[in-house]
């Protein structure tokens, strides 16, 4: 038996809407109804007034930078352990990123080291609602409102997850979602923004589409960009969001199903559920620790030879070796994720995995758990 860590969940629905598009010829980024259809169904899904479409969660990242007048001079804080694209988008605008570290149990980042980190040049702070889990969100605001700061969530791993009943996408400035194929809901490549303010969402239509001008279109009215989501996308993105929450309760249960067949295993530490969150549980993110705290490639090694694909964590940015060269970081300045993220994976959490796949994942678990601690 062969188990990936996750398939895209695609059904006749996509294959239908895609015909539609490619039939009406109507393809490209630039016009098409399924755009419009797919931005009013997201900004209703995450309670938020205006969504945006992009070519990724990167690009939506950028964008909000863009939209929000970062630049040479402004810091901005975000939490260490994340996909190195969210420390990429404000790189990309000539700023500098300041590494937040981490909380043990949920994995993103600690609000009480906020403060401590703001200087004269903060411009704003983005969190990241990692794996699924939202972050701690009231103390966030409060350091934001007190240093009049933006707050950006980067949310391409958590769409549903909510915060004190709040849609993540909806509690912050402005929020960023990814559409890859692994993501909670996929159009292949894609992205969104997410706001409540008016002129975010003017300014972010304009600049995703190389800021042309209104009388003369070619006359730019700004340094723009090319980050335009196809019709063809959207046309995947308005079928998947019909099936949105039914995708988010499988999930769940699959979430369910792995802490109650794990719990007895001491030596790997599990997702969990805050008392403020509602988690997506986008992947199902372990812990190797104790007896197995080392050993996480003979643990993934074991697994893939059993049929069972595993993710390694990513490698937040105080350890990443090319901003350690530039000076940027030291590894040294975030202990507590150097505690965890060589000993994190994450273990088969694909939507249509079956009952028979999880099981046997399970089994393999305990048995190689069980090679390794002797």
């Amino acid at each position: 038996m062969f188990v990936p860590v996750s398939k895209p969940f695609l059904n006749e629905d996509e294959h239908r809407l895609v015909l539609e598009a490619v039939r009406g010829g109507m393809i490209s980024g630039s016009g098409g109804n399924f755009i419009d259809t797919f931005e009013k169904k997201f900004a209703d899904f995450c309670g938020v007034k205006y969504a945006v479409t992009t070519t990724s969660g990167t690009t939506a990242l950028h964008l909000a930078m863009a939209i929000l007048g970062v630049g040479p001079g402004d810091e901005v804080l975000i939490s260490t352990f994340t996909n190195m694209a969210t420390f990429f988008a404000v790189l990309y605008q000539g700023a500098k990123p300041i590494p937040i570290d981490c909380e043990s149990k949920t994995l993103n980042l600690n609000p009480q080291l906020l403060e401590e980190k703001i200087t004269s040049k903060t411009k704003g702070i983005i969190v990241v609602h990692i794996y699924g889990h939202p972050v701690d969100m009231d103390p966030v605001l409060e350091v934001a409102k007190k240093y009049n700061l933006f707050v950006v969530e980067d949310a391409a791993e958590a769409h549903g997850a909510r915060y004190k009943g709040k849609m993540v996408g909806s509690l912050g400035d402005i929020g960023c979602f990814s559409f890859y194929a692994n993501k909670i809901i996929t159009t292949g490549e894609g992205g969104m923004i997410t706001t409540n303010n008016p002129d975010f969402e003017k300014r972010a239509k304009i600049l995703k589409s190389l800021a042309f001008g209104d009388n003369d279109k070619f006359m730019h009215q700004y340094i723009g960009y090319n980050y335009r989501m196809t019709n063809v996308q959207a046309a995947i993105g308005c079928a998947q969001m019909d099936k949105i929450n039914d995708i988010i309760n499988r999930k769940r249960n699959i979430a369910k199903f792995y802490l109650e067949n794990l719990k007895d295993i001491k030596c790997i530490q599990m997702p969990v559920e805050e008392s403020y969150a509602f988690n997506v549980y986008w992947m199902f993110n372990i812990i190797l620790k104790d007896k197995l705290s080392g050993k996480r490639s003979l643990f993934m090694k074991e697994l893939k030879r059993r049929g069972v694909e595993t993710r390694e964590d990513f490698v937040p940015f105080n350890q990443q070796e090319i901003f350690i060269r530039q000076g940027l970081t030291k590894p040294e300045d975030c202990p507590v994720v150097n505690s965890f993220f060589k000993d994190g994976l994450y273990i088969p959490s694909g939507t249509d995995i079956t009952e028979e796949e999880l099981r046997y994942a399970v089994e393999q678990i305990k048995e190689v758990v069980n090679s390794l601690c002797i």
